[in-house]
């Protein structure tokens, strides 16, 4: 049978195809995304999850001139597939290719940058409400899953969204993980009742008729309105949205294409605020993701026929691991550590630590901000709260971290995962700003480690502060190096000369420390004597040791963060306060722009923050220098 994805160029094509060939469109596409995620690592199970529904939603709707906004946007693989980017596909989450998230640059089918969650509802509400203010007439939808709907923002996007009773459809894909159940026969016939055209109409001119009757109308509506959720209330979670101002329809299946036709066909007419609830099932069509959706959420390459994950970098444990393993171990020795993952326990290595303390561990879901303020909580009753979350999803915390934690001085650790560059994913999770964000908080103690088994001792160490404490860490596998088995206290605000040199320094943070080190072994074989100072604290700094340093007069900064407000800016502002002038100083690290998506490595390289781009850098210094 000929091949119906390969002609798909423009979605308005779908509206011409079969019902039949709507399923093998569906089957095409799951092939092609399980072939490139295959390849190129990716969020495999969100995106198979959603193709009837993508296929629907482009179906009925009218994009780009009706606007999708898609939530997070790691399910948006197939609606990349059926707006024109087939053939550059197999590009996808590689270097120079196209986004793993929808991208407004890339496609006028990508009506809004997402790449976190719970922000889609407000985003479409914003949407439409510029579309009445233009005086248009298209239809805006946000697509939204139940994992998202833990997040608060989602929330308060719905609280707006029901007052102002916009024309916006809000599509829950609930893929059976949260929410509620597929109840079935049930739901179907309740969302067929529900999304009739007639009975919609027919409820807003009686409720009209009984609000124009003087005396008894308002009681009799309220009367009504009770009845009605009484009963959807024993079968769907409609009374909650109904209470947001929402017109609630569903539950119905998300794979059945004829009935998502039929309800997408009935909302279209709707001028009101509606919320539409698919069940569907993560990782469908596809055995391997079916059978453990959470692996294959993000997964990197793998056999296809086997779906076995390829592993990258061997022999060295991950730096989550040694994260995990080393609060685990101190939890057994005080029974004040409790640790808080914001819906990623197994991302940031607590699933061993829920396991032995199941009472201990608190996952809040996808609600950063929560999380923070309920850790400060916690400290302030006097535990010890371990709050593990990546980098670029802390930034979300930002405020509560500020005035919950810091300002009332709480002893919090936040163990900041993938930090730096992350690879695929791209600029909404590159962890390249909280060097910059965390150092301007007063109190708070900002580390990172040279290698894993440092990442151990600064936790130990953090956890034996009277005040908040952050250590931020890579993604991906440590250097390999021993790990001791008994923990140390790190000298607090005091750096690590690691290599003595005459002809200039290298001041690195983090894990920039062994490429400094590479680095500066090159230059010595040109006769060029660097030394190298591991900062292991940007606050405090080691300013004694940096003042030292001064001396080789020249020093040249290591960081895998934005040059602005981070570890460089630091150093100088060493120098200015300190009044040291005539030392030449290069910072090195990544500009003021979002980094792009590609390897870790390629993005180092790219940016001249591997071996070589150190070695071109000091070179390129020491010839102006010298001119």
């Amino acid at each position: 049978m000929p091949s119906i994805l390969s002609k798909i160029t423009d979605p308005r094509q779908l509206k011409k195809l079969s019902l039949r060939e709507l399923d093998q469109l569906a089957a095409e596409l799951r092939e092609r995304i399980i072939d490139t995620c295959a390849a190129n690592g990716g969020h495999l199970a969100p995106s198979l999850g959603v193709v009837e529904l993508t296929i629907a939603l482009h179906r009925v709707f009218d994009s780009p001139l009706d606007k999708i906004v898609w939530d997070v946007g790691h399910q948006a693989y197939a609606h990349k597939l059926l707006t024109g980017r087939n053939e550059v596909f197999g590009t996808l989450r590689t270097l120079g290719g196209i986004s793993g998230f929808p991208k407004r640059a890339e496609s006028p089918h990508d009506c809004f940058d997402v790449g976190h969650s719970s922000t889609s509802i407000s985003a479409a509400l914003g949407c439409a409400v510029g579309r009445d203010l233009k005086g248009e007439r298209n239809k805006v939808l946000a697509v939204i899953g139940d994992g998202s709907m833990t997040g608060g923002i989602a929330y308060e996007g719905l609280n707006h969204a029901g007052e102002l009773n916009k024309d916006l459809v809000v599509i829950l894909n609930d893929n059976e993980m949260s929410i509620s159940p597929n109840v079935g026969a049930m739901s179907t016939l309740l969302s067929r009742t529900i999304t009739s055209e007639f009975v919609h109409k027919a409820k807003k001119d009686l409720e009209a008729f009984l609000e124009s009757m003087p005396m008894f109308g308002r009681s009799a509506l309220k009367v009504a309105k009770r009845a009605e959720e009484s009963l959807k209330g024993l079968f769907t979670p409609g009374m909650l949205f109904e209470a947001f101002g929402f017109e609630y329809i569903g539950p119905i299946d998300g794979h059945d294409i004829p009935l998502l036709l039929q309800t997408f066909e009935a909302v279209k007419r709707f001028d009101d605020a509606v919320l539409i609830h698919v069940i569907t099932k993560k990782g469908k069509g596809y055995p391997a993701a079916e059978a453990n959706p959470s692996l294959f959420h993000g997964v990197g390459p793998f056999e296809k026929a086997t779906g076995k994950v390829l592993k990258g970098k061997g022999g060295a444990a991950s730096y989550t691991g040694i994260f995990g393993e080393a609060i685990r171990k101190l939890a057994r020795d005080n029974e004040k550590i409790v640790a808080v993952s914001a819906a990623m326990p197994d991302g940031t290595g607590l699933s061993p630590f829920a396991k032995e303390f199941p009472t201990r561990f608190f996952d809040v879901g996808i609600a950063e901000q929560h999380a923070v303020t309920f850790a400060a909580g916690l400290a302030a009753e006097g535990f010890r709260p371990v709050v593990a979350l990546y980098s670029s999803f802390l930034q979300r915390g930002f405020d509560q971290l500020c005035h919950d934690v810091c300002l009332q001085e709480l002893p919090v650790l936040f163990a900041i995962d993938r930090a730096g560059v992350v690879g695929n994913d791209g600029p909404t999770h590159h962890g390249v700003f909280d060097l910059s964000y965390l150092r301007q908080l007063p109190g708070l103690t900002v580390m990172a480690p040279k290698d894993e088994n440092e990442l151990q001792h600064m936790l130990f160490t953090a956890l034996n502060l009277d005040g908040p404490a952050a250590v931020r860490y890579p993604r991906g596998n440590g250097f390999g190096v021993p790990i001791d088995q008994i923990f140390k206290e790190l000298p607090v605000g005091k750096g690590e000369l690691v290599r003595k040199g005459k002809d200039g320094a290298i001041i690195a943070i983090g894990t920039m420390v062994q490429a400094a080190v590479e680095a500066a072994e090159e230059l010595a074989k040109e006769g060029v004597e660097l030394s190298v100072m591991n900062a292991r604290f940007v606050k405090p700094i080691d300013r004694d040791l940096i003042i030292q340093l001064c001396g080789t007069g020249m020093l040249f900064t290591l960081e895998d963060n934005v040059l602005q407000g981070g570890f460089g800016t630091a150093v100088l502002e060493v120098l200015e306060e300190e009044g040291i002038i005539g030392v030449k100083v290069t910072r090195l690290g990544y500009p003021d722009s979002y980094v792009e998506q590609g390897e870790q490595a390629e993005l180092k390289a790219a940016y001249g923050l591997d071996v070589p781009g150190v070695v071109k850098s000091v070179r390129k210094a020491r010839g102006a220098a010298a001119a």
